[in-house]
């Protein structure tokens, strides 16, 4: 059965149409976060390992549909700022934003839904058209090497068990994932315990 889809991957890996599909999944993990565009470049790049994919390609077209879906998704924000606006993901960009300004789109590449989240917020707050576009020219750039990367690392690691290879890049994925999502819940909940607490004003005259 494990050769049968090897050999399946393998097909899809070799075929030229791959890096169209990378693209129309980049471009659509921008605003439809379900669709497993990272699992597909780290894919791409363990096969890369192999000869079976070309890595520079992998990255560059990997980076070019996740700027265009996160232009798109700024549009969609744009357009849905009220319906937006009570929605707890929209909050914490919110927040985000005004806290760190362009940077927050950078860190939130690496944060599951917070891409997303944070490309909306971006679009229904009116942020800079032209800061969005430096910043997420920044952040999807970062995001298809790292991405890439770590697939290419881990088929070179298993260079004849591709399998292995890629359960490794996302096993490192899935690990770097979790670094942050504790960074960031260590760095708020001290945050919370560091904030003075609020005193009454005083009325006397």
């Amino acid at each position: 059965m494990s050769h049968a889809i090897l050999d399946l991957v393998e097909q899809v890996m070799s075929s030229p149409w791959l890096y169209v599909a990378l693209f129309a999944l980049a471009l659509l993990d921008g605003f439809f976060p379900i669709v497993p565009a990272e699992t597909s470049v780290i894919t791409a790049g363990v096969f890369a390992a192999t000869g079976e994919t070309n890595l520079a390609l992998v990255i560059v077209v990997a980076a070019l549909g996740a700027f265009a879906g996160d232009h798109i998704s700024y549009l969609i924000g744009s357009k849905s700022a009220r319906r937006l606006r009570d929605k707890k993901a929209f909050v914490w960009a919110r927040g985000a934003l005004a806290e760190r300004g362009g940077l927050v789109l950078v860190v939130a590449r690496y944060i599951p839904g917070g891409r997303t989240a944070t490309t909306l917020t971006m679009g229904a707050v009116r942020h800079p058209l032209r800061s969005f576009t430096f910043f997420d020219a920044i952040a999807t750039s970062s995001w298809a090497v790292y991405s890439g990367l770590i697939g290419f690392f881990g088929g070179m690691a298993f260079e004849n068990d591709p399998i292995k290879g890629l359960l490794l890049g996302l096993g490192i994925a899935l690990s770097v994932t979790a670094v942050v999502e504790i960074v960031r819940w260590v760095r708020k909940r001290r945050a919370i315990k560091a904030s003075p607490e609020r005193l009454p004003a005083d009325t006397s005259v």
